[in-house]
């Protein structure tokens, strides 16, 4: 049995394989996730994005808690995907998210995967999208990603997720670093996390002085890496969704059932208005990009002599050529 089959079965050693051989850029992973995409589409991925600080990982951990209940009918299958920066020296992660989240091990309806960014930016590594596939086709219900919170390419997060939750804390001075980076431009879901904590208030009203500026009669939308009114594409009145704020104490799950509540109402607002889908095409059309563009870089490096490159390098180097001249050297284009 291949491993598409073996993921579809419900094999979860194979699918931590996959995941292997997609986190490192494998044949195998790549043929696997062709053969696995026909299966993909049902899945709410859900961003989790913040400063550092926030207590991003354990409101994750909270959060698939309340969706494991047995309480919650249907139960729903989770997978977390928690990708953790790199060091820049050695290239290595801590990946210590298993460790606030011990609370979810042991069970089966549960997939922790933890992964490196290897240096990319926006806190998003380059295989999170596909492994968020392959969560998909392998029947899980929601996908957490949880990002790594490093400033604003944190934005990214909105070309991968359905719902985007972006998650505050008083006391830390972050409400103007949001504002600045663009963070609650693409907020579905505001939380102020730790509300246990003295100045709680002061963070939720600043959010919300800033949101009610943000939503006059037509919300620019910056996600999926354009940007896009919804006026014209989504109805601007009682059908447009206005980011709730909500309040959350990860160290004792409070909140945390009104928040699922939250996340879930926004689905069926997604689906009901049409952005699910205009999302999703958004989402594959970004991801279509990225990949074209690396491939076709790649394809033009590896017909490029090294040497020649090097010396156009060196030309740069020496100021003796712009880089803009230097691309259309080596491209063959006529320097001006």
């Amino acid at each position: 049995m291949g491993a598409a089959e073996s993921v579809l079965a419900g094999d979860a050693r194979a699918l931590a394989r996959l995941l292997t051989w997609v986190e490192n850029d494998l044949p195998e992973g790549r043929l696997a996730l062709d053969e696995l995409f026909p299966h993909t589409g049902k899945a709410h991925l859900i961003g989790v994005t913040g400063a550092p600080g926030t207590g991003k990982s354990s409101l994750v951990n909270q959060i698939a808690l309340q969706y494991r209940k047995t309480t919650v009918s249907p139960q729903k299958r989770v997978a977390i995907i928690a990708v953790d920066p790199s060091s820049p020296f050695t290239g290595g992660a801590v990946l210590g998210d298993r460790v606030r989240m011990r609370d979810l091990a042991g069970d089966p309806g549960v997939f922790i995967r933890s992964m490196a960014t290897r240096g990319s930016l926006g806190g998003l590594a380059k295989a999170t999208a596909a492994m968020a596939q392959v969560f998909d086709a392998a029947g899980f219900d929601i996908v957490l990603i949880e990002t790594v919170g490093a400033g604003q390419a944190e934005v990214d997060i909105a070309r991968l997720a359905h719902t985007t939750l972006v998650v505050e804390a008083p006391g830390l001075g972050d409400e103007i670093q949001a504002i600045k980076a663009g963070i609650l431009e693409i907020a579905d879901i505001l939380i102020v996390n730790k509300a246990d904590l003295p100045g709680v208030e002061n963070t939720e009203r600043a959010l919300r002085g800033m949101l009610d500026l943000g939503h006059p009669v037509a919300k620019i939308f910056r996600g999926h890496g354009k940007t896009m009114s919804l006026t014209g594409s989504e109805p601007v009145g009682p059908a447009m969704w206005l980011p709730p704020i909500l309040r959350t104490t990860a160290t004792d799950g409070t909140g945390v059932e009104a928040l699922v509540t939250a996340i879930s109402q926004h689905g069926q607002h997604l689906h009901q208005s049409g952005e699910w889908g205009r999302r999703e095409h958004a989402r594959l059309e970004a991801e279509l990009d990225l990949l074209v563009t690396e491939m076709l870089v790649s394809q033009f490096r590896a017909g490029l002599p090294e040497a020649r490159f090097k010396e156009v390098l060196e030309q740069v180097v020496q100021r003796k050529l712009s880089p803009w001249e230097a691309v259309r050297v080596l491209m063959d284009l006529k320097v001006d």
